[in-house]
């Protein structure tokens, strides 16, 4: 290509206005602006997008078919772009056989190494690289089918209080309501005595009635009672057991296999004490250890113990898979990740470490000539680990790529070659490029939000820290790299947890402290809004060991307020989410044209069968299956996008339709709502987190992280809150602008302000400067971390000695004292 720039014309993806922007290839390009200003609509919206397009135009019509394909984007013309690779924050639901070592292919290295180079004991026949695999049928323990982990039940499980009857619900683990009646009415039948305190009956007959495999059929005939007819049936009997392992197994309810998990034992499997494998694989060895040993081991020890073999003088197949497995550890150990192990389960990564997976992945890919679009890859980076991360970026770019970076880091955005610069606000306010060039030229754009963050950074107010109004102290904390960890969270005051990658700050927080809490208080952590399809996950397996904890009795509620999704569907929305959309319904219930026709809140939901359109079933679109081509989306036919059917679109307020209101941004419905208290107040609040520019209808899939949390706040806010709250945030500047941190901050110094506790694990200095009490971990991450290496002020630690964190925060404006 003579012409060194990728040009885009009229690109109107999402919130984009016509954009017309050139950017150059083999350089590094950062995209900047604030969240929802659409930068990201440029970058993988369009630019990836229309990548795509491109090569999937090559592939045979027929293979098409197969492919997954990303539709295409709403632009004039691209030209000068060459084929891409993405490198998404967003989680690809890995599943729990998904590790470190098959994200990063490693583990096919590693179970090929056993297979041609491995130890066998004498008289074994060599095994196939398959056979060391967990995930296949011939390497899979067959007792835990390679999950290394078994799920049981006891008597003690099944019933906690076993002075109970029968009747009086002595078996917790049967379900409610009519299906553990009819369980217990077939006992009866069959000639059991429901009334007698579980601990009197015979130990033959609890075992039968908990564990039997049997399922007899017996008529019951039900006791009568006065006004009902019951007339008899026939029931087939399940036990305990039977009812908790198939409910687990095959329900499709997440309420339910939660419900049921918390009467199962989960313990490593008897069989390959947790390790996987089938005994034959076990028993091949390599350096004198079997596969599921390296496996386990930091990825920087693995290849400590393999440096041997890769520096022996041979073309062998030892050495040639040793030298391949040592080179793609050490650009994973350059990338700050070598405290993980290669068996570490990938649903237990953060999106930050997952996305540095992939991209050590490519960097030994070799490629040349393509254009790397990573979204953020600075998240989940403490600022000593983001040095590295700017090297590994400098490697490809050198290898002839390509490098588009959507960024918040300053750090990142510095040392970039070009800069297109998105904004100047979000939503319908954004949408135009305020500047494209080399980075110094932002000075320029007035307009930028970007500008003085990046050019004149203005360190935090002072103020004096807050004093705490008491403690909450753990002690002897034990769970994964914490060992013995003693911890203090003062309450009343904002606390900020740091420490490098690994060093065990979100298993401190999001797991030993929330389950302490969480375990005091008796209940599940109150949610910041209504659950919304099956959202609730299974509780992890491992649960901390704390030898003790004080100051518990202080907190009364526990909130955590994540990134994760409001909604897997469009039919999830803000306004449904915040509760919203009921007063909304109730406004247009009251009108007297609904009275009139003897409507209910429940016609205005496009949920409800009644007031949808049929034709969409309330989508407001209809998917177009096009075979070879990309599948898409087009308005429906009937309702034309409204998702309501006519006779709910005849009823008005002010003039407008519900379908009206739902196309609504949050700060004209602010406007036209005001006089209606409940939905006035959801609107402020989400004003007030900087969401102003989300319409109310806008679908829970096409929001980001960032405003997927910002709602989780604003409906938070918007309570009565009742006694003592603890608030904990997993890095919840992920995603965020700087000028949109100063606004989540605000709401959560505010929290703090009202008598509240705020605990946040933050990379983010500016905000750790801001805290008034800081816990660092580390030294290092993995098996070099889980101690606590200072705490107290901001300015207290910025002085410590053994703190990677120390010169960052001092740089941030935590000016150490003296």
């Amino acid at each position: 290509m003579t012409d060194s720039y990728v040009r885009v014309r009229g690109a109107r993806e999402h919130n984009l206005r016509t954009v017309d922007v050139d950017i150059p290839r083999d350089a590094l390009v950062a995209f900047t602006g604030v969240s929802g200003s659409g930068k990201s609509s440029l970058a993988f919206g369009t630019l990836y997008a229309e990548a795509q397009r491109r090569y999937f135009e090559s592939v045979a019509p027929y293979a098409r078919r197969l492919i997954h394909q990303v539709g295409a984007p709403k632009v004039e013309e691209v030209s000068g772009l060459p084929p891409a690779v993405a490198l998404e924050q967003r989680r690809s639901a890995p599943s729990a056989r998904s590790s470190v070592g098959t994200v990063t292919t490693l583990s096919n290295s590693l179970r090929m190494l056993f297979s041609r180079a491995g130890d066998y004991p004498e008289g074994a026949t060599r095994l196939d690289s398959d056979a060391f695999s967990p995930n296949t049928a011939a390497g899979a323990c067959p007792e835990c089918h390679g999950l290394g982990r078994v799920h049981r039940v006891t008597e003690d499980s099944l019933v906690p209080d076993p002075s109970l009857t029968i009747r009086e619900g002595a078996v917790a683990a049967w379900p409610g309501a009519w299906q553990g009646k009819n369980l217990r009415d077939i006992l009866a039948t069959l000639g059991h005595d429901i009334d007698r305190p579980w601990r009197e009956l015979p130990a033959a007959e609890r075992d039968w009635i908990l564990f039997t495999d049997e399922q007899p059929v017996v008529t019951v005939e039900p006791v009568r009672e006065a006004g009902r007819i019951q007339r008899p049936y026939k029931g087939q009997y399940m036990s305990a057991r039977r009812y908790v392992l198939h409910t687990f197994a095959d329900s499709k309810s997440e309420t339910l296999r939660t419900r049921v998990r918390g009467f199962m034992i989960t313990e490593p499997c008897p069989v390959c004490a947790g390790r996987r494998l089938r005994p034959e694989a076990l028993a091949v060895t390599f350096a004198g250890h079997d596969i599921a040993d390296l496996a386990a081991r930091p990825l920087a020890a693995l290849a400590a113990l393999l440096a041997p073999t890769a520096r022996r003088d041979d073309d062998g197949v030892a050495a040639t898979l040793a030298r391949d497995l040592v080179a793609r550890i050490e650009v994973l150990t350059e990338l700050g990740l070598g405290y993980l192990a290669m068996d570490r389960p990938a649903p237990s990564l953060s999106a930050g470490e997952l996305q540095r997976l992939r991209l050590a992945t490519q960097l030994r890919s070799g490629l040349f000539g393509v254009v790397y679009v990573l979204d953020e890859p600075s998240a989940g980076l403490h600022p000593a680990d983001t040095e590295s991360l700017l090297a590994v970026l400098g490697r490809l770019k050198e290898a002839g790529n390509s490098l588009f970076v959507v960024e918040h880091d300053m750090d990142v955005v510095r040392s970039a070659d070009w800069l297109v610069d998105v904004g100047p606000r979000a939503g319908e306010h954004g949408g135009r490029i305020l500047h494209s060039g080399p980075v110094a030229g932002l000075a320029d754009a007035a307009e930028s939000a970007t500008r003085r963050f990046l050019f004149d950074p203005a360190p935090p107010p002072e103020r004096a820290p807050r004093t705490p109004t008491g403690t909450l102290a753990l002690r002897g904390v034990t769970l994964h790299n914490l060992r013995g960890l003693d911890a203090d969270f003062p309450l009343g005051v904002f606390t900020a947890v740091t420490g490098v990658s690994g060093s065990g700050k979100s298993t401190l927080v999001t797991r030993v402290l929330a389950d302490a809490v969480r375990d005091h208080l008796g209940t599940a952590e109150e949610p910041p809004g209504p659950q919304d399809d099956g959202a609730a996950e299974d509780a992890a397996d491992d649960r901390a060991r704390i030898a003790s904890a004080e100051g518990l009795s202080a907190v009364d509620r526990l909130v955590r307020v994540d990134q994760k999704p409001i909604g897997r569907t469009p039919r999830s929305n803000l306004a449904t989410y915040t509760g919203l959309f009921d007063a909304v319904r109730k406004v247009f219930a009251a009108t007297d044209a609904s009275r009139a026709r003897g409507y209910t809140a429940g016609r205005f939901s496009f949920n409800v069968a009644a007031g949808r359109c049929e034709t969409c079933q309330g989508e407001g679109f209809v998917a177009v299956e096009l075979l070879f081509l990309p599948g898409t989306y087009a308005p429906c036919t009937a309702c034309h996008g409204a998702r309501y059917n006519p006779e709910t679109l005849e009823i008005t307020y002010r003039d407008r339709t519900v379908a009206d209101v739902l196309a609504m941004t949050v700060d004209a419905a602010a406007e036209f709502l005001a006089d209606v208290p409940a939905a006035a107040r959801s609107l402020r609040t989400l004003r007030e987190v900087g969401l102003g520019y989300l319409r109310l209808g806008q679908p829970a899939t096409e929001l980001s992280g960032g405003e997927a949390q910002r709602i989780k706040l604003a409906t938070e806010l918007q309570r009565t809150r009742r006694g003592h709250t603890l608030y904990l945030l997993d890095e919840p500047t992920t995603g965020l602008h700087p000028a949109d941190t100063e606004v989540l901050l605000r709401q959560l110094h505010g929290l703090v302000d009202a008598g509240h506790t705020v605990v946040v694990v933050e990379h983010d200095m500016g905000v750790v400067a801001g805290a008034d009490h800081v816990i660092d971990l580390g030294p290092g991450g993995g098996a070099d971390g889980g101690r606590i290496v200072a705490a107290g002020t901001p300015r207290q630690v910025a002085a410590a000695p053994g703190s990677r964190t120390a010169p960052y925060l001092a740089r941030a404006g935590a000016r150490p004292a003296g």
